[in-house]
């Protein structure tokens, strides 16, 4: 988890990723909202055994920027995926993905105007993981977040 951002958030951050983990599908799960980022779950880390935490915030960070989910628009969602897909940034075993932007808009009725704030990523070992109903929860829980974490980033 980032490392300057408000106890408040950690407490958002951890549930939320804990409560993706927990009910779904999901090996692993990145929130990316602004500059704060939560990794938790099962990931393919550098090998490094003296990884700090900051330099492992960095290498996240870094995949993170190769993948281009700031500028997404609407969620992806890969039912059967290759690890390669993707890049290195899926862990091993991953068979299905789920990327949900976090998007404001400046009129939520006209959809006008409209910023991407980051993203949850999903990762599952498990081919077709998230049911519509699942997406729809995980949709949820991306605006929480836009509601919650980035007024006060």
């Amino acid at each position: 988890m980032s490392n300057d951002i408000l106890d408040t958030q950690k407490g958002d951050l951890a549930w939320a990723s804990y409560a993706l983990l927990r009910n779904t599908n999901s090996m692993s799960v990145i929130i990316a909202v602004n500059d704060v980022i939560c990794v938790r779950g099962y990931w393919n880390t550098p090998e490094d055994k003296d990884a700090s935490k900051d330099h492992l915030l960095n290498w996240f960070n870094s995949q993170i920027q190769k993948t281009g989910f700031f500028d997404l628009k609407d969620m992806l969602y890969f039912p059967q995926c290759s690890e390669s897909e993707l890049g290195t940034l899926l862990p091993k075993g991953t068979l299905s993905a789920l990327i949900q932007p976090v998007i404001r808009t400046s009129d939520p009725v006209v959809n006008f105007a409209m910023k991407n704030e980051g993203f949850i990523l999903l990762a599952s070992s498990v081919k077709y993981a998230y049911s519509e109903k699942d997406r729809a929860w995980i949709r949820a829980v991306a605006n929480k977040f836009l509601h919650k974490i980035s007024k006060d980033l």
